[in-house]
């Protein structure tokens, strides 16, 4: 069985200021979610399964999902700030969802088989994919995942401080813990993050987590779980998010599930900020240039000047 890729594409970037998940990058209007897609069919993916909220749906459908119909199974899941979420005592009116945990659990009913979770608006390479493959095929069991671990240099914005999830792993490559460490920006000094104190040093060369997080389909049966007890305590918390990371740490502490780094020393490339559009475009020419993808990526266009 194929492993299936799944594409978080719910959320709205505040700081960017709109559904930057749909804006084109490439030389075809490719958007970065169409590398992703290319890349993960090339890797052996068999399936694609986007998360999206219902306000968006046509034109997701249109300017997306239209572009790969007849070239892979398609699904869909539907995030909202009800979805799958139960009722408790002192539950608040919410505006948003819950966040990227959440945004895995309302898949529980389209994915089947072993897939990775990764955000809409980030560029992993094809190797993140083909690591990643593999690793659903030949490893990946009811309690032990993986993560595609980038290194931190590689995943910077030239136009503002970002946020990452430092890895700390053993002698295995298993997963100890991932701080969220936020702030973080690159000066002529070396990479600093925000912390209580001021600013604080990072190792460039540190793994860091990008969101590409591959799972059993039993993960399904313990994110329910950890997203009702999160629900219970954070009910009155309008903003409260139920982050990947977050449940992963308490998976490993608690002895519940394990976690594979896959090393990928890729450059990675988003729009956190508008700004970087520019530079993420001229990447993709360049790649495309120097034959790694196809114009358009959907098709059988040929590479382009």
């Amino acid at each position: 069985m194929k492993p299936t890729l799944l594409i978080l594409a719910a959320g709205m970037g505040s700081r960017y200021g709109g559904l930057k998940q749909l804006d084109e990058v490439g030389q075809a209007g490719e958007a970065i979610m169409d590398y992703s897609i290319y890349d993960a069919l090339k890797a052996g993916f068999g399936k694609v399964v986007f998360v999206i909220r219902r306000d968006f749906e046509q034109e997701f459908k249109e300017k997306i999902a239209s572009r790969w119909e007849g070239k892979t199974e398609i699904g869909f899941a539907f995030q909202g700030p009800d979805t799958y979420v139960p009722a408790v005592p002192g539950q608040v009116e919410r505006a948003k969802p819950w966040g990227t945990g959440h945004a895995v659990l309302v898949a529980k009913d389209v994915v089947r088989e072993p897939f990775v979770a990764i955000n809409a608006d980030d560029f992993y390479g094809f190797s993140g994919f083909q690591k990643m493959a593999e690793f659903l095929v030949s490893d990946c069991q009811s309690t032990h995942y993986g993560m595609v671990g980038y290194v931190l240099k590689n995943t910077l914005s030239e136009n503002g401080a970002v946020s990452r999830g430092v890895c700390s792993m053993d002698e295995n490559h298993l997963l100890r813990t991932v701080t969220e460490c936020t702030g973080i920006e690159e000066t002529q000094s070396g990479i600093f993050y925000k912390s209580e104190n001021g600013k604080a040093p990072l190792n460039g060369n540190s793994l860091v987590s990008m969101n590409i997080w591959g799972f059993h389909p039993h993960i399904f049966e313990l994110l329910q779980k950890g997203f009702n007890d999160f629900v219970e305590k954070n009910a009155a918390n309008s903003k409260a998010e139920f982050y990947i990371s977050s449940f992963a740490n308490d998976l490993i502490n608690s002895g519940t599930a394990t976690f594979k780094v896959l090393p990928n020393d890729e450059k990675w490339y988003g729009v956190t900020y508008r700004e970087d559009k520019e530079t993420v475009q001229r990447a993709f020419v360049e790649m495309t240039r120097a034959g790694k993808y196809p114009v358009p990526l959907w098709g059988r266009g040929r590479n382009e000047e």
